[in-house]
């Protein structure tokens, strides 16, 4: 008798939940992925190196491959419509292939919206970096076909209006973009099951979106704590949006903003989300392997254990096409990345310590010595995430601040990239960005300069902290950088690490220290070594 497989899409880290409920479904893994050093190639029982763009090759192999396929599944991955394209030549359950395009292709996505009276910001599309006539900022620029925020910025005025676009176009596979109306507003992260005509929320998180004109997300929080109306507005309107789209059978993510007219759809994807949230936030906070019952779905069945957890929703709405539900999460989780100024790094210090802070279920580095780092203009450069489970949002968001505030990423002396994010060479197209690490109040920093007109140096093998007034001292507990680290807990960690210096000039220390942090003393102090 054939062994029976589940064909899984992509082989990062994100599908490692899949891979792992086929097994768990008595099933056996063919995965397939461009890169056969991908992270979760190992696992596979059966591995290809296939393009994820190329359709036509994906179906080729799951027609000729010598054992039965029952699904075609990813997640966190911008594929769903090769995994509908294929499921549905192969007959297997699955959205459409036409409603996985409408969900792939931004300019798709919201002609359906517009067309379903489905709140979403207005758009125009863009094949060059032309200024179009009658435009009024502020706007956001898209690459019509790409994911993590790549390509994706504000731009501001039309000064900024032909490099963004050139980098919008530069990481699209259609050489298309989207420009689009912006709009202000809380953002929430949704995941959905759908099928026989419900709709089913399984996660439900505040998104935490930092550093225009990007918009990068420093974490998720999981379950959100929004009102309960404002909560049934974005439900009904992801429902209607997905519904739009014609999806029907299958996992569907929405990235929803609440805004002053209500709520607006960012956009909606037919896969489980990524940034750790379906396959371990959700898992977390709800008790429940979402991936586990998705993929269930793609094998055309359904677990008694979902049709039992799952709540029916108290408000409900015909216009949508749905029957509401709820799986609800019973604990927090929140997820929180670390980020790193531009260089090499030399050295990751402090994931053991992470790991053991209480609450703390998940460290996941990134990167590693030897690897190029830059401030993140998308979600795909941070440098890692930590993620906690407790009994309380407080718990579970100072867990996973705290793992981050522990992890240090060292940068390798004397890189031309460093100095210039230190000395503030910026392009003219981000005015403002990146921020500074940290930025005081103009009556503190009146003190401190004061001070430094008093002490002009820190005395050489000293221990700043014993340098500086406990007036003073008192009141840097108060600011955080963009790793939720403290003024006072950085420079004990610089005490910490550079036992042996110079005599250093107060002054351009703690413009150092103001700009980039820990990281840009510790840079100062290994080159200052090597001179």
């Amino acid at each position: 008798m054939l062994d029976k497989y589940v064909m899984i899409l992509g082989a990062g880290l994100m599908q490692r939940p899949a891979i792992e409920a086929a097994h768990e479904l008595g099933y056996k893994v063919f995965l397939v992925d461009a890169n056969p050093k991908a992270i979760c190639v190992p696992l596979a029982d059966i591995f290809s190196p296939i393009d994820l763009k190329d359709r036509e090759g994906l179906l080729a192999s799951a027609k000729n491959f010598p054992h039965k396929i029952c699904a075609v599944f990813t997640a966190g991955t911008d594929f769903s419509a090769s995994v509908a394209f294929v499921a549905e030549n192969l007959k297997l359950p699955s959205h459409s292939f036409k409603s996985a395009l409408n969900a792939s292709d931004k300019i798709l996505m919201r002609t359906c919206f517009q067309k379903s009276n489905v709140p979403s910001p207005a758009f125009v599309e863009c094949k060059d970096s032309k200024l179009l006539q009658n435009v009024h900022f502020p706007k956001v620029i898209k690459p019509v076909d790409n994911m993590g925020a790549r390509g994706c910025r504000l731009i501001r005025d039309a000064s900024e209006y032909q490099s963004s676009v050139e980098a919008a176009l530069s990481a699209s596979r259609s050489k298309t973009t989207i420009l689009e109306d912006y709009m202000e507003g809380l953002e929430f992260s949704i995941d959905a099951l759908i099928y026989k005509g419900t709709f089913t929320v399984t996660g439900f998180a505040d998104r935490h979106i930092f550093y225009p004109p990007y918009f990068i997300e420093m974490g998720h929080t999981m379950p959100s704590n929004i009102e309960e109306n404002i909560k049934f507005d974005l439900i009904k309107t992801f429902a209607a949006g997905a519904k739009a789209l014609g999806l029907t059978h299958g996992v569907a993510k929405a990235d929803i903003k609440y805004t002053k007219n209500g709520a607006m759809i960012g956009e909606i994807a037919a896969r489980l989300s990524g940034g750790y949230m379906s396959g371990w936030t959700f898992p977390f906070s709800a008790n429940f392997n979402l991936t586990k019952e998705a993929l269930n779905l793609a094998l055309g069945a359904e677990s008694e254990n979902f049709l039992k957890m799952r709540k029916k929703l108290p408000f409900q709405d015909s216009e949508c096409g749905f029957e509401l539900y709820e799986l609800p999460s019973i604990f927090t989780s929140a997820e929180r990345a670390w980020i790193s100024i531009p260089g090499i790094v030399s050295d990751v210090i402090g994931l053991e310590s992470a790991e053991k802070i209480p609450f703390i279920k998940n460290v996941f580095p990134r990167v590693q010595t030897g690897d190029f780092v830059d401030f993140p203009r998308n979600n795909v450069e941070k440098c890692g995430n930590c993620i906690s489970l407790a009994p309380t949002r407080k718990e579970a968001i100072f867990a996973s601040e705290k793992a981050v505030s522990s992890i240090v990423i060292r940068l390798k002396a004397n890189n031309s990239k460093t100095d210039d994010f230190l000395f503030g060479r910026q392009n003219a197209s981000e005015k403002g960005f990146p921020e500074d690490a940290f930025t005081l109040p103009e009556n503190l920093q009146s003190e401190i300069d004061n001070y430094f007109k008093i002490k002009s140096s820190f005395a050489c093998d000293t221990p700043i902290l014993n340098q500086i007034p406990k007036e003073i001292l008192n009141r840097l507990s108060d600011f955080s950088d963009w790793n939720h680290r403290t003024i006072l807990e950085s420079i004990q960690i610089i005490d910490k690490l550079v036992l042996k210096h110079k005599d250093w000039e107060c002054k351009k220390i703690w413009t150092l220290l103001m700009r980039g942090g820990v990281q840009a003393v510790l840079y100062f102090a290994d080159t200052e070594k090597e001179a």
